[in-house]
């Protein structure tokens, strides 16, 4: 992976800072995450599949008043990948924030999502969990295990995120 210098002093006007990617997922430069999404640029997202001991998904409940997909369903966690950081990396970190778990998730697979927001590179990984768990509010308003049947089901309801949705597709066709 190329490593693209973090532009000084431009943080705290730019917001979060990100990688703008081409189709083929090799870095063109550095972008804030606005820009990115308002000019549906390709940049990198990182997600973790969390199972428990049985195997069973971690499904969570986005907060109403949470700023992209309030109230939705989702069965990843994640976020975007830093300038510099790996997927793996960035899973991890995520895992870390949002449930408040270290793990090294691994690399499944990605692809390229046309995504409901904006377009991006999609990192999936796993990663089997056991608490204590500390889900961050601002990310997780509930969460329960369910099998992979019951997960294909819930898939299906309307408060499903769309692009969790099409992760799942292509998850399941992993087989």
């Amino acid at each position: 992976m190329t490593r693209v210098p973090v532009p000084s002093g431009t943080m705290g006007h730019m917001g979060e800072l990100v990688e703008r990617v081409d189709e083929d997922d090799e870095v063109l430069g550095v972008v804030s995450r606005s820009d990115a999404i308002r000019r549906r640029w390709l940049h990198r997202i990182a997600t973790v599949v969390c199972r428990d001991t049985a195997g069973r998904i971690l499904v969570h409940r986005r907060p109403l008043d949470a700023e992209r997909f309030p109230g939705g369903i989702n069965w990843m966690l994640g976020g975007a990948v830093g300038v510099g950081e790996s997927y793996e990396d960035a899973a991890a970190r995520e895992l870390a924030e949002e449930l408040g778990v270290r793990a090294r998730p691994e690399f499944v697979f990605k692809f390229r999502c046309a995504g409901a927001i904006s377009p991006y590179w999609l990192g999936v990984h796993e990663a089997v969990v056991t608490g204590p768990f500390r889900p961050d509010r601002e990310e997780i308003a509930r969460h329960d295990w369910l099998t992979e049947a019951e997960l294909g089901e819930l898939v299906r309801h309307e408060a499903f995120v769309p692009d969790a949705r099409e992760a799942f597709e292509r998850y399941s066709a992993l087989g």
